[in-house]
């Protein structure tokens, strides 16, 4: 086979989603595509040869398409950049696994593995994770808010008919809805709000009681101890990285504003962060089982 496919991506770097998000996506959509003989080309060499530069080349044509469909999980408030880099690593997944003689094009078989690593870096993250533990709400998590779409408030009949759809009890439907229809609430009073009522007026607080308040501050204060300890214990990288995306009190670094400011990569980012999450972890039981 001659290089001819390859040789529009040869001269290009790969782009990275740091610094500007806007110029990444403008950058990968202004990569080349590949017709179905070049991409089919390509992939028989990375399939017989382990050819890298033409897995590289399979990879940065679809860079595009994680862009689309990072873009579609916006709704669960996660950062965009993020979630285009656990997309991308989707793709590299699928190119890894494609076969050609499938008869299908990348861009099909890739779809599935872009979003699985999407749906899982989501239920990682997301706060109402715990609520998706198993595969029914799983699949309930990622299609209940698409399949009310049009439907507002659902009558019996739209549960029983998305409950038959997504194979499910009409039950954990009804449940799930609600969790994800929850809407949060000012718990004090707005300022410019004088009629404003508002939970911090009538809810009472049992932990307000002298000694619980002596005794949540003395645990507090042991467990702030107990984090400074377990910071301590980390390189100055990882703790810069860990107190960034965890810790700052403001709007958390991205992988790929950290993998410029160490001059890495996204994913060894990513590697740091979950080797120093999982150290800090086990000093802390240590320390609390003490």
């Amino acid at each position: 086979m001659t290089s001819t496919a390859i040789l529009p991506f040869a001269s290009l770097p790969v782009p990275l989603a740091a610094g500007s998000l806007e110029a990444y996506i403008r950058s990968v959509n202004s990569l080349p595509l590949l017709s179905s003989e070049e991409e089919h080309q390509l992939a028989q060499r990375y399939l017989d040869n382990n050819d890298l530069e033409a897995a590289r080349s399979l990879v940065m044509s679809h860079l595009r398409l994680v862009v689309s469909i990072a873009r579609s999980y916006l709704g669960y408030g996660l950062p965009h950049a993020d979630l285009i880099q656990e997309g991308n690593i989707g793709l590299m997944k699928a190119v890894k696994r494609f076969d050609p003689a499938r008869g299908v094009r990348l861009v099909s078989f890739a779809m599935y593995w872009i979003k699985a690593e999407i749906h899982e870096y989501i239920l990682r993250n997301w706060r109402l994770v715990k609520i998706a533990t198993t595969k029914a709400q799983r699949k309930l998590f990622f299609n209940l808010r698409s399949m009310k779409k049009n439907l507002g408030t659902m009558s019996a009949g739209d549960v029983a008919h998305i409950a038959d759809t997504l194979h499910v009890k009409p039950e954990e439907v009804t449940e799930m809805e609600t969790r994800l229809s929850g809407q949060d609430i000012s718990f004090d009073v707005e300022e410019d709000d004088e009629g404003g009522y508002a939970p911090v007026q009538y809810l009472a607080d049992p932990d307000a009681e002298p000694s619980r308040v002596i005794e949540g501050a003395q645990i507090s204060a042991l467990r702030s101890a107990s984090l400074e300890r377990a910071l301590e214990s980390l390189d100055p990288r990882s703790r810069r990285i860990v107190e960034s995306r965890w810790l700052s009190g403001k709007e958390p670094a991205t992988l790929h504003e950290l993998a410029v400011e160490f001059d890495v990569s996204a994913e060894r980012i990513r590697q740091i962060e979950a080797k120093a999450m999982q150290k800090m972890r086990k000093l802390m039981l240590d320390a609390g089982a003490a």
